[in-house]
């Protein structure tokens, strides 16, 4: 992988590389607000660009294309040959594209050392196809691997006088808060990764300027786009004793659920490695992608976004079994499409999965309230797949907007991280053996 940074650093080196000295007077953070600010600012930018350019490809594809021909949109043909053709595709340029369109996704998380400058333009390319080409995948990863190299190469040119490695987590932090649409959430996944000195406030210090590229980020989005997770589902405003179990319950079927795809990224990632060939293993992900959408319908296809709020809006309109479908059929393209080749990330697809495991308890069992069955499956699949129980809460908790869901939450999470604690990740070293 070629990067603008020594090979030695990490993503925690280059995180930490924030760090302020051990007295960090406000002559120290008040420079950082303006590159802070313009870092969110443009990498809001860049996702609403990919994603309104994925969008306008995924109606010519699932639409345009598919009425002209008078095929239908949900045909089973229609999809096993769109997600083939994206995988041979995907694969083609891969190949072509400067960099390759970076490193090997199932060895990369969602904030990794600096790529080269010139990969950026096909990872973009490359990510366009995939959310577009119906992929069980999300924007997220590619997308903060491409701001973090184009604020990092930018950065160090023009104003080389700033820490070289200040501006890898106001690119996340830029970039997370576009996607969620609120700072926060970036402030808690960076949390987990920067380390306070043992100081008073020294944690804040370090979260000064992502918190900004963070907002600045989420106001941008906000401004242009108004993201929403908040699902249609009936408020839970009665919470009780007899919820606990239920709730336990169900957020450790999530993780229980989350690991099995842990523990099967491996050995996909190796089969697909046997192939020798990008394109060959791409064209096969994408026909085998093809044939599970095939299975559990035009739903599971995508990065889940769009989809869960359909799910939501008629919690009813399916069966258990049905939703069980579905989130099984999820979790098998996202370890595929993860596997395989295709650039994306995995927040947004494991979201899904646990939207419709939520769905599948409260079918089974009625009197376990809907919005309180879908944040609980929502945040064990999040908390075994990522393993950042922030992020997993702070989701969770989103998807209902109603902050009494959380004292379940929490308790819930406990048995749930101690199911995912200490457990290989869903993410490989570059020989292939799982991250601990």
């Amino acid at each position: 992988m070629a990067t603008d940074s020594p090979k030695a650093v990490s993503a925690e080196t280059a995180l930490a590389g924030t760090a302020l000295a051990e007295t960090a007077p406000i002559r120290r953070l008040l420079p950082v607000i303006v590159p802070a600010l313009a870092v969110g600012v443009v990498s809001a930018l860049v996702l609403l660009g990919v994603s309104v350019l994925a969008e306008k490809l995924q109606d010519v594809l699932w639409v345009t294309l598919p009425d002209a021909l008078s095929i239908g949109r949900d045909s089973t043909l229609w999809i096993i040959a769109m997600l083939t053709a994206s995988g041979l595709v995907v694969g083609l340029l891969i190949r072509a594209v400067p960099g390759h369109g970076g490193p090997d996704p199932a060895t990369t998380g969602l904030v990794d050392p600096p790529l080269a400058p010139s990969v950026v333009p096909g990872l973009l390319l490359i990510t366009v196809l995939t959310l577009a080409g119906g992929i069980s995948l999300g924007p997220e990863n590619p997308i903060t691997a491409a701001n973090i190299a184009l604020a990092f190469w930018l950065g160090r040119r023009f104003a080389p006088g700033t820490p070289a490695m200040m501006w890898i987590p106001l690119a996340a932090a830029g970039t997370i808060g576009a996607l969620f649409g609120t700072p926060v959430a970036a402030a808690l996944i960076l949390s987990e990764a920067l380390a306070s000195r043992g100081r008073p406030g020294a944690l804040w210090d370090q979260l000064f300027g992502p918190l900004a590229a963070g907002a600045a980020g989420a106001l941008t989005m906000n401004l242009l786009a108004r993201p929403s997770f908040d699902l249609p589902l009936p408020a839970y405003t009665q919470p009780s004793w007899g919820d606990l179990l239920p709730a336990v319950v169900i957020a450790m079927a999530g993780a229980l659920l989350g690991l099995a795809a842990v523990y099967a990224f491996p050995y996909a990632h190796r089969g697909f490695r046997a192939l020798k060939h990008p394109v060959l293993a791409l064209t096969l992900g994408g026909l085998l992608l093809g044939l599970l959408g095939a299975l559990g319908g035009s739903l599971t296809l995508f990065k889940g976004l769009d989809e869960v709020m359909e799910l939501a809006a008629d919690p009813n309109g399916w069966s258990a079994g049905q939703f069980a479908v579905m989130a099984l059929v999820k979790t098998a393209a996202l370890v595929i499409a993860a596997t395989c080749g295709f650039r994306g990330g995995r927040i947004f697809p494991a979201v899904f999965v646990g939207v419709a495991l939520g769905l599948c308890a409260h079918a089974l069992v009625t009197s376990v309230p809907v919005a309180l069955a879908v944040t609980c499956a929502v945040l064990g699949v999040l908390l075994a797949i990522t393993r950042q129980a922030w992020l997993s809460l702070f989701t969770a908790a989103v998807l209902v907007g109603d902050v009494a869901v959380l004292p379940i939450l929490c308790i819930a999470s406990l048995p749930a991280w101690l199911l995912v604690t200490g457990r290989q990740q869903m993410q490989l070293h570059e020989d292939g053996t799982p991250l601990k």
